[in-house]
Order: C-alpha cells, then structure tokens, then sequence
C-alpha cells in the first residue's frame, strides 16, 4: 500500500467454516473476529509511523479505533489501553521457513506473543501478486497450525491494480476476480482485505463501487469477514497540482466511506493514513495533534462498531443503488420488503461525479439466502454533501437502530411510511420489529 501509493497516485489440513474462516484441525481455540475491526494504516506502531506509546493508544481509543499495528514490545501498551494488536515483525515473511535459525525464531514469537492477551492477528504484507500467494499460503498455514486462535494478515490490490500488479489476465472485473478467487483458494486466509482510494483533485473514481461488490461476492462464496482500507490522506510528490493525484478527504466524505462501507456488509474498516511523513491529511499531525477528520470519526468509529455488531450474526442479502448507478451498482428490485417512497429520481451517471441517489441494502438470517428472509436494511444517503429526507415504505412496522446509545427504537411515520433525515453520506440501520 504505501510502496504503490508513493510510487503510482493511481496505479497443511483445516477445516472451513463460514462464521470463522479456516481453522487447524482439532483446534481448541479457533479464531473469531470479534468486535467488528476498526483500524489504520501507517501510524503509531506502523514501521516508521512512529511507536504505540500510551499517548497515541490513549489517542486511538477515544477515537473508537480498536485494532492497532504493533511491535512486541507494544503489546503491553496495547493491552493496557483495551487495544487489539497488529503485529509486525521481520520474520512473518515466507522466506523464514526457510532457514533453520529463522523459523526457530519465529516459533519461539509464535509462543510468547500467542498467549498475550492483546495480540489479535500477525501482519505478513501488503499487495501481493498471485504470483506470491503459494509462498504466503504455507507462512499462513505454518502459523495456523501452531497459533489457530490467531489469523493472519494479508492487504490486497484494488481494481484499478493493473494485470502485471495482480498476476492474472483478462479485463479489469475478470482479473480482479481471478485474483480473489487465487488468493482464497490458495492462501486461505481467516479474513479478507483490500484498499481502494476513490478522491481525486478532478473528481471520484468510478470503481468504488465495484471493488466492494466483487470483495463482498468473494467474501460470501467464501464465508470470510472482509474488510475495507479506505481513503483519509493525500499521497505523492505533488498531491495538490496533479489533476489525478488524491486529495484530502472532508469529513462527510469519510462518513460516506464509512456507512457505504457497512451496508456492503463488511466487518471492518481502516483508514490510510493515520500519520505518515509526506502524507497530507490523515487523522492525526506529525506533533500529535488530530485533525478535522479525527474529530469526525471519533463519533463514526463506535457507531460503525455497534451497527456492524448488529449486523454480524446475519448474511447480506443485497445491495442496491437508486439515482445514479455506478460501476458495480444493482438497482433496487421490486420485490424488497422495504422500498424508498417516493422512489429516488434516476440520475444518468458521470465518471469522475459524486455518485448522488440512495443506497440500501438487506440483511438476513446468516442460514437463509433467500431474500424474502430479509429481516434488516441498511440506508445510505449517497450524496455526501447534501441533507436528504428519505422516506421509507416496509411490509410491517420498523424499527431503528440508534447507533449513538447502541439501542432499538420505535420508527415513528405515518402508516407504513417512515421518514429519514440524513446528512450527507449518512447511513441509518432498520429492522422489521420482531
């Protein structure tokens, strides 16, 4: 991730099981996801993002960040905080297992750091190509099989990667699906991640959509949480004076990210970055101090958490776009339990425009795949820089989720109608009361 985004602006046996990934055979402590994961990229215990001392993890915690990168030696600070960690070490790379002295170890790491009580999950890299996945599939199998509690890391290509960067062939949408099909069939991974950096000075790229549509087919095929990285910094040698390079995000665009990010039924979201040298933006500043976007996602953080948490026992069940539909966009059926009335006004769609409409989305019953069992929906207002009523019609009475208390509520409306006043990027989730 940081290699590409500096260099281009754009550029053995286990058993499956779908609430937890892959497992070792046997295994008595198999891992679980957890609270939905909400972390960064490129900060505080990030290799040249300075250290995880108890200034930054009090920093992370109050912002509702949950999931922290770490040296060993940060572990304790970690866990004193109520912080899960990321571990990044320079023997959790496939050429380990290669040399003797080198895989003993990073036994003896697999044995100290297994049973601490704030280390989540092992960091191996970043972007790999399909060319790569053999090697990472035998590191992440040969910690499997010594630490099945704990899974490990890979962060993968967005589908603006090119065919050499994948390692597959053919147009954009086969190729990204060939690569995802590879990396599971053949890393077999506990969880699934990916970036994509939709903001420009000239406007938003088209695929946004897209990537998240294909990580969330590949996710339920494969019954694997995933997780999107998505954009908080501008990067590159001239971020501000390129017509394609990424701009700093505004705050109602983060809460876009954020609330689009969830009705796709992902169970975690990062952010690049949180502080890193050359960035612009980001969450936090070189001195400490927090920017526009931290004091923003101080509130979307918990919020993205106890909605996410909501929605983790269940199975997404569609994702549909009214207004505008973008690459990767389905329009909303006939058929949902709950529509939007007035319908949204179709709105032709422009590449490099913010993408404008309403986004919603069902869950349901994690072992139903029909839709009719479609039992919670998520509503996103797309257009992240107006306020819009939005009025909901359902089958039966609803309820809404207020995800500041973390509690159910009574929808108030008239008759079956329901009206939701969302700011730009807002997202509100409902249920059909039990």
């Amino acid at each position: 991730m940081i290699l590409r985004a500096l260099l281009s602006v754009f550029a053995a046996t286990a058993i499956f099981t779908p609430a937890t990934g892959f497992s070792a055979a046997g295994a008595a402590e198999v891992w679980k996801i957890g609270d939905p994961i909400v972390s960064y990229w490129a900060g505080p215990g990030f290799p040249g993002g300075g250290p995880l001392d108890d200034t930054a993890a009090i920093q992370l915690r109050e912002g509702g960040w949950n999931v922290v990168w770490c040296h060993e030696n940060e572990l304790d600070t970690a866990q004193r905080h109520g912080l899960r960690g990321m571990l990044v070490s320079d023997l959790l790379r496939p050429g380990t297992l290669d040399d003797p002295k080198q895989k003993d170890a990073l036994d003896a790491l697999i044995g100290r750091v297994g049973k601490h009580p704030a280390f989540y999950i092992y960091h191996l890299t970043d972007e790999p190509a399909a060319s790569a996945f053999p090697a990472l599939g035998r590191l992440v199998a040969y910690l499997r099989e010594r630490d099945p509690g704990h899974p490990a890391y890979i962060n993968l290509l967005p589908t603006y990667a090119s065919n050499e960067q994948l390692g597959t062939k053919g147009g954009a949408v086969p190729a990204y699906q060939e690569h995802l099909r590879r990396f599971v069939e053949t890393v077999r991974p506990a969880l699934l991640s990916y970036d994509h950096y939709q903001f420009t000075n000239s406007g938003d790229q088209a695929g946004y959509f897209l990537n998240l549509a294909l990580m969330r087919d590949r996710s339920l095929a494969s019954g694997i949480p995933f997780m999107n990285i998505v954009q908080a910094s501008a990067w590159g040698p001239t971020p501000l004076a390129s017509p394609s390079g990424p701009r700093v995000p505004e705050p109602e665009e983060l809460r876009y990210l954020v609330n689009t990010t969830l009705a796709y039924g992902a169970q975690g979201i990062s952010y690049y970055v949180y502080c890193y040298p050359d960035h612009l933006g980001g969450i936090a500043r070189p001195d400490g101090t927090t920017t526009p976007l931290y004091t923003e996602l101080k509130t979307r953080n918990p919020e993205f958490v106890r909605m996410a948490r909501e929605l983790q026992p269940l199975r997404s069940l569609g994702v549909f776009h009214t207004g505008m539909l973008p690459p990767g966009a389905v329009p909303l059926p006939k058929d949902c339990a709950v529509t939007l009335d007035p319908p949204a006004a179709d709105i032709p769609y422009q590449p490099g425009t913010r993408v404008q409409g309403v986004l919603l989305s069902r869950f349901g019953p994690a072992e139903n795949p029909d839709p009719a069992a479609a039992t919670h929906f998520v509503v996103v207002n797309l257009d992240y820089k107006t306020e819009r009523a939005i009025g909901l019609r359902a089958a039966g009475p609803l309820e809404l989720f207020d995800a500041a208390e973390g509690r159910w509520l009574p929808a108030s409306g008239t008759g079956a109608t329901v009206t939701l006043t969302l700011p730009g990027g807002g997202g509100k989730l409902a249920r059909l009361r039990p």
